[in-house]
């Protein structure tokens, strides 16, 4: 497949409930590290974590909705969100940043390294680095790659980033709490500098030019490849349960979320799968919210959040399609230069 063609991606500007719109991702993304008065970095803003090609956009101007669509996506970017108290996010990002480097042959200067304007920071691994093929899976093994990685350099991250209609706060933007910018951060300064200087420096937006020519990552394409084996298998057996109807208790997951909930960054994926997996066994709504709205708020996720969590999981596990929040645009000259 040919990556170039999957270059539609969604804006937001503003809150991330505001509208979403259709851009050429990479004209978007250059012109926040730019800074370009276009990109309002005055402003709080996201961009999509993921690209999609024409197929996309067809159905969104075919239907005036993304719901349905389970085409495939790309990522010229694989983005690992690491948060929490800022010292601890820091700490981890350096031990992630060090695991894609030393253990996956990533060159220093082909990372994305940034503090998010809050509490966190953003980690984006060049995927030209070992060139992995865009498909309907490519979310899903970008999911798999993330938590083995995350394994090894023993990092908490957020797996929700690797839905496929996930937003993440885009370059130099403004957060909206804090007053800081999602500000870029060289190596050594991740490496070096302490958490009340990156914040001081993240008063103000930095631009910067996005890395071009890539090292290769032999690393990171045979972890690519182990997660999309694990990925296709986990899918296999799947099908292979709701053929012979070997779906009679609930997944172990689910009840370890039950009895414990799950740890920041995980903690919204978890809710939802459960309550896909209980939906699954013929629950009904009502009763997913009775099992699942204490856990998951006893973890810290907000009754609002919980129960979008619960229930969109529990339509998933119905078979019904999803609609991605907040409805988008086809705006295809917004960024054309």
């Amino acid at each position: 497949m040919n990556t170039s063609d999957y270059r539609f991606g969604f804006r937001v500007l503003g809150p991330p409930t505001e509208r979403r719109r259709l851009v050429d991702w990479w004209l978007a993304f250059k012109a926040h590290a730019a800074c370009d008065p276009r990109a309002e970095c005055e402003r709080e803003s996201y961009l999509s974590a993921f690209c999609f090609g024409g197929d996309f956009a067809a159905h969104l101007e075919r239907t005036g909705t993304t719901r349905g669509f389970t085409g495939a996506c790309w990522a010229p970017w694989l983005w690992f969100d690491l948060d929490g108290e800022l010292r601890q996010a820091l700490d981890a990002a350096r031990r992630m940043v060090s695991a894609a480097v030393y253990g996956l042959g990533f060159g220093e200067s082909d990372l994305l390294i940034f503090f998010s304007g809050c509490k966190g920071l953003h980690v984006g691994l060049p995927t030209r680095a070992w060139g992995p093929e865009p498909g309907p899976n490519f979310h899903r093994v970008a999911r798999c790659f993330a938590a083995r990685l995350a394994a090894l350099a023993e990092a908490s991250i957020d797996t929700s980033v690797y839905d496929a209609g996930r937003l993440l706060r885009a370059p130099n933007s403004k957060h909206a709490k804090t007053g800081l910018h999602k500000r870029l951060l060289d190596f050594d300064e991740l490496l070096h500098l302490s958490p009340e200087r990156i914040a001081a420096l993240a008063r103000e937006p930095r631009a910067f030019d996005v890395p071009d020519a890539v090292r290769r990552a032999d690393g990171a394409g045979r972890l690519w490849r182990e997660a999309s084996d694990d990925v296709q298998q986990q899918q296999a057996e799947a099908a292979a349960a709701r053929r012979n109807g070997e779906r009679q208790q609930l997944n172990r997951a689910t009840l370890a979320f039950i009895k414990g909930g799950a740890p920041v960054g995980e903690r919204h994926r978890r809710c939802y799968s459960a309550a896909a997996d209980l939906a699954g066994l013929g629950a009904p709504l009502p009763l997913c919210v009775a099992l699942l709205l204490e856990p998951a708020r006893d973890c810290g996720l907000t009754p609002s959040d919980a129960r979008r969590a619960i229930e969109n999981g529990w339509r998933r596990g119905k078979g019904e399609a999803i609609e991605a929040p907040a409805g988008a645009e086809f705006t295809p000259t917004e960024w054309q230069a």
